[in-house]
């Protein structure tokens, strides 16, 4: 039952409360940090036991159809963890986030729900159950990006959600052909289909939906817009752990199916290189700070798909590079619920986020200025913090596959895609970092010096700290990032790697090299380019198609067919004859349809008076005995939790008088239904005869 309580947990917590906040806010609240603490105590107990060569698993026979399979081992157990972690930290953040918002009950539901969907996808052991709870948490999480309910919210909601539906929904088709090839959709059996040509198209079907989550190139649209409108805790549970839901599909589709495949590999290469240098510009060119750190998200999405490509094209050799992935992926977890977290802080203070708004707020805040810079240490990929671990064997992947080709080939020039989109991600750190610790606003610097003793309470600082620390533990101990890579490599079916040198002069020089890169585009990009007359400038890359000849060309087309439509609509014969002949048409179905029915009711759908008789004393009886437990329930809530507000009412007699007052609308309700159930029948049947003959 291990598995079962981590999923039942946020399931309780949701429903304890909505109802505990009729009490108060900080029941409320307690109640939501102990239900997060819960999770997070079982969770780090289940890796304790993985960790040791325990594993635990679970399945729910006939739930959803085809019932649904769960296990905890080395890789699912450090997400699960890391997911635990992480709703903790935020958790703790957010009643003094959200103390002038609305709908905060609200918000605490749709994240305990999402919670529950992030768990059931890191733990799932087959794609039935992965998809099942990935949708869950895409419509779960839907409101985190709508809750401010406003324009920008909103469209950015909608957004969001088009990505997630199309996205799960071309996934689903994937899953119907992995269906119909391989008879299973469990884990192991992708791994016994490894390298069969006829998996490529249901293998990229299914990568849709989980690069869509995780902001891959083209579908990475929503991802910088719902960032910055989301609340700050949620930004950072989307950036951190929901875009990694994504990547374990990734891991999934190409280490256990694809492996060894090069054209899936290169065609994965592309996409990650794409994605990560277009992230990194983005972010460099942007003012917003959530922004930035949205757009930055996208770019450590492609380093990790970078990392998956090269193992991919390695095979079985690919050890280092899905190792990178994979610690990559705990760094960026970590690097941006800090950043995130401090982003927040700075927003609950000021509610802007521009950087010309924001400059100097930092100054004179140990303990946020600790906090950002070593999440843009550890982003920036800096010897010591944790991000260069990551990064480096993902490095070392594209030389280790460029020299088994060769001589120079196209991954040389990855390489420096690689390295210069590394030195990007420096300057825009160093945009943010600047900015907000090292100038001065030029006419609100008193009031913000005058905040440093109190913009943030004990429990958020709590929380950003407990956060931060583990950036420098992880960079200054490769070896528990090196342990992690050997957890995963049942669940990717590559060997973890141990004994790397991380610190050798190669490696340094790779590092290097991208932090120059990086000083040089802030020094004469950012400071030359983009901040002028004391003021950073945001340069969009929105096509301006007002001045496109093609488009104009387009536009002169629509005109013209636009023209045609109105020409035609003036033909009398389409505006008076067609209409007039539709209309007939439409009364003779209706009429035919009124007829089928009434035939229908004094035939098929006749009740006697005898059954009329039986059905009102079911009826008694139903609502005499949903009525008395409904009774005894109100009861036991007005002793304990409606106490001050108790309820007062006679459910039995409720009951009775909506089934009593309702009975024909729901007689004829049902007849209707029977009657369109029929009518879908007898079209079943006629598509069944013409499929047989055809």
């Amino acid at each position: 039952m291990y598995i079962e309580l981590m999923l039942a947990l946020p399931v309780l917590g949701a429903v304890a409360t909505c109802l505990a906040a009729r009490r108060g806010e900080r029941l409320r609240d307690r109640i939501y940090l102990t239900e997060l603490t819960l999770v997070f105590a079982l969770a780090l107990a289940g890796f304790v036991g993985c960790a040791r060569g325990g594993a635990f698993a679970a399945a729910l026979p006939g739930i959803c159809g085809m019932g649904l399979t769960f296990r905890m081992d080395g890789f699912r157990a450090l997400y699960a963890l890391v997911a635990s972690f992480m709703w903790l930290m935020t958790g703790l953040m957010s009643p003094e986030y959200f103390a002038h918002y609305e709908n905060r009950t609200r918000y605490y539901l749709f994240n305990q729900l999402t919670l529950l969907g992030t768990l059931g996808v890191f733990l799932s052991d087959d794609l039935y159950t992965c998809f099942v709870f990935f949708e869950i948490m895409s419509l779960a999480s839907y409101p985190w990006v709508a809750h401010d309910e406003n324009p920008g919210a909103m469209g950015a909601a909608g957004t969001y959600l088009a990505i997630a539906v199309f996205g799960g929904m071309v996934t689903l088709m994937g899953l119907f052909l992995t269906w119909q090839r391989l008879g299973a959709l469990n884990f192991d059996a992708l791994s016994a289909a490894q390298g069969r040509a006829d998996m490529i198209l249901p293998a990229a079907l299914i990568l849709v939906g989980f690069g869509a989550k995780a902001g891959l190139f083209p579908l990475y649209v929503w991802l910088p817009k719902a960032h910055p409108v989301a609340p700050a805790p949620a930004s950072a549970l989307l950036s951190g752990v929901l875009t990694k839901t994504g990547v374990f599909g990734m891991l999934l589709v190409c280490l256990r199916l694809m492996s060894g495949c090069v054209p899936f590999g290169n065609a994965m290469l592309a996409l990650g290189l794409i994605t990560m240098l277009l992230g990194a510009l983005l972010a460099l060119f942007s003012t917003n700070l959530k922004r930035i750190l949205a757009c930055s998200s996208m770019s450590q999405i492609g380093y990790i798909t970078v990392g998956v490509a090269m193992a991919t094209l390695l095979g079985e050799e690919g050890s280092v590079p899905a190792s990178g992935a994979v610690m990559h992926m705990v760094n960026h977890s970590m690097l941006k619920l800090t950043l995130f977290m401090a982003a927040g802080v700075v927003y609950m203070n000021l509610h802007k986020l521009e950087l010309d708004d924001i400059r100097g707020f930092g100054r004179g805040k140990p303990a946020l200025h600790a906090a950002f810079l070593l999440g843009a240490l550890g982003l920036a990929g800096v010897p010591l913090f944790n991000g260069y671990l990551g990064k480096t064997l993902i490095h070392e992947g594209i030389l280790e596959y460029a020299g088994e080709l060769g001589g120079f080939s196209v991954y040389n020039v990855c390489e420096w895609v690689f390295l210069f989109a590394a030195g990007i991600t420096t300057a825009y750190m160093l945009k943010i970092y600047v900015a907000l610790f090292w100038q001065r606003h030029p006419s609100r610097q008193a009031e913000y010096d005058g905040r440093n003793g109190g913009y943030m309470n004990r429990r958020t600082t709590f929380a950003l700290c407990a956060s931060m620390i583990v950036i420098p533990i992880l960079g200054l101990f490769p070896g528990i990032l090196e342990a992690a890579s050997r957890l995963s490599a049942s669940f990717t079916g590559v060997e973890g790697v141990r004994g790397v040198r991380f610190f050798s002069l190669e490696n340094l020089r790779g590092g290097g090299i991208s932090l120059l890169i990086g000083a040089l585009v802030y020094l004469f990009v950012v400071r030359k380019l983009l901040y002028r007359k004391g003021k950073y400038i945001a340069v969009g890359f929105e096509w301006n198609w007002r001045e496109s000849r093609a488009a104009r060309a387009a536009l002169r087309a629509v005109d013209a067919l636009c023209a045609a439509v109105d020409h035609a609509l003036e033909n009398p014969f389409l505006m008076e004859t067609v209409p007039d002949a539709a209309t007939v048409v439409a009364r003779i179905a209706s009429e035919a349809v009124d007829d089928a029915a009434r035939l229908m009711r004094s035939t098929a759908l006749r009740s006697s008076s005898a059954h009329s008789d039986r059905k009102h004393a079911a009826y008694r009886a139903f609502s005499h005995v949903v009525g008395s437990v409904l009774n005894g329930f109100a009861v036991l809530m007005n002793l304990t939790v409606l106490r001050g507000n108790p309820i007062q009412v006679d459910f039995t007699y409720v009951l009775a008088a909506r089934i009593y007052d309702k009975d024909p609308e729901l007689g004829r309700a049902t007849r209707t239904v029977s009657f369109g159930l029929l009518l879908f029948a007898a079209g079943l049947l006629v598509v069944l005869v013409y499929l047989i003959l055809l």
